[in-house]
């Protein structure tokens, strides 16, 4: 077994230090900075990605916006919690983290310590993202009742969380145990976080694969070469519909045609409480240059018009249950009754 030993997010001598994902997996390449708009960036661009990992980063940031006493810390504080909630409008995990930030510090505003306070904060919410994930991968373990081949899709590991990961965590953690034969990675277009990222982290840990295009998952369920489908969820409505990268629902739909279990794996601060149903849920829409180039190399005509949405919505009814850090939960979905 290889180990995974790399760094995604990190906060050391005041500057954060993230591994910027557009590099790999050719390059490990860590941001350094103490720029809040540097790390808003980092979020737009997607240079950090993953829903736990937006939200700690996120965190970190509006800590980082306190460093420096000023005349007005109110003023910087909202400047910097409306900047920031502005760079991805589909992850709930970065509402809630930045709510929480905001939280702390309205309740220890008159504090001489109060950068120090958001600091602890951003770093609780670290550490608790960290357990959720091990609390994640050990809660999918209930699934496996023989080993099977998993197909997954974008990534969701270390990459994009504080800790080990959620749906790429379930399969470390059934693969050690003996329950996963290999695993099917979706390349997941356009940006290809399958190929570049959960491929990576992958081979870092030990773990046989092989990346196939989007469109080859039909043929290999066709063929019986996958027992389950495991993927995360940038945001959950209280019905159990969710939201995920793009190509999601295609998978869950290709599962309820061949009898095939679809999971998801996510922690519970993913599911909004506040969205009864997944057509509530807002849909972020990439720049068309990330369809028609390819890594900056154009693979056809810029001035095409592109149709790019980052997620789709799974509906509840495909869904054969959802692993979070409490226990996996099974249809019928209620998370406000549960």
């Amino acid at each position: 077994m290889t180990k995974n030993n790399f760094n995604t997010i990190e906060y050391a001598n005041g500057k954060l230090i993230i591994l910027d994902q557009t590099r790999l997996p050719f390059e490990e390449y860590y941001i350094e900075t103490d720029e809040l708009e540097t790390i808003a960036e980092a979020i737009e661009k997607l240079r950090v990605r993953g829903a736990p990992a937006i939200g700690i980063v996120a965190a970190y940031a509006m800590a980082i916006s306190l460093k420096n006493k000023g005349d007005n810390p109110t003023q910087r504080f909202n400047k910097w919690l409306n900047r920031l909630a502005a760079t991805r409008p589909t992850a709930v995990n970065l509402f809630w983290a930045l709510n929480e930030m905001k939280k702390v510090f309205e309740k220890n505003i008159s504090s001489p310590n109060l950068f120090d306070i958001l600091l602890g904060k951003a770093e609780e919410i670290h550490d608790n993202d960290i357990e959720m994930c091990n609390k994640i991968g050990q809660n999918g373990l209930s699934i496996f009742e023989k080993p099977l081949n998993v197909l997954t899709h974008c990534n969701t590991g270390k990459l994009a969380t504080g800790g080990e990961g959620t749906a790429l965590n379930v399969i470390k953690t059934a693969f050690y145990a003996g329950k996963v034969k290999f695993v099917y990675v979706d390349e997941t277009r356009p940006l290809l976080q399958g190929s570049r990222l959960t491929a990576f982290e992958l081979e870092k840990a030990g773990i046989p694969f092989a990346i196939i295009t989007d469109s080859t998952a039909a043929m290999l369920m066709q063929q019986g070469k996958v027992g389950v489908v495991i993927t995360g969820a940038d945001r959950i409505a209280v019905n159990g519909d969710t939201a995920n990268k793009i190509g999601t629902y295609n998978l869950a739909a290709l599962c309820k045609l061949h009898k095939i279990p679809f999971f998801i794996a996510a922690p519970m601060s993913t599911v909004d409480f506040n969205c009864r149903e997944g057509k509530e849920i807002t849909i972020e829409f990439r720049k068309g240059e990330e369809i028609t180039s390819v890594r900056g190399t154009p693979v056809t005509k810029s001035e095409y018009k592109v149709y790019s949405p980052a997620f789709d919505v799974t509906p509840a009814e495909f869904i054969s249950g959802i692993i979070t850090d409490v226990k996996l939960f099974t249809p019928p979905f209620d998370f406000i009754s549960r």
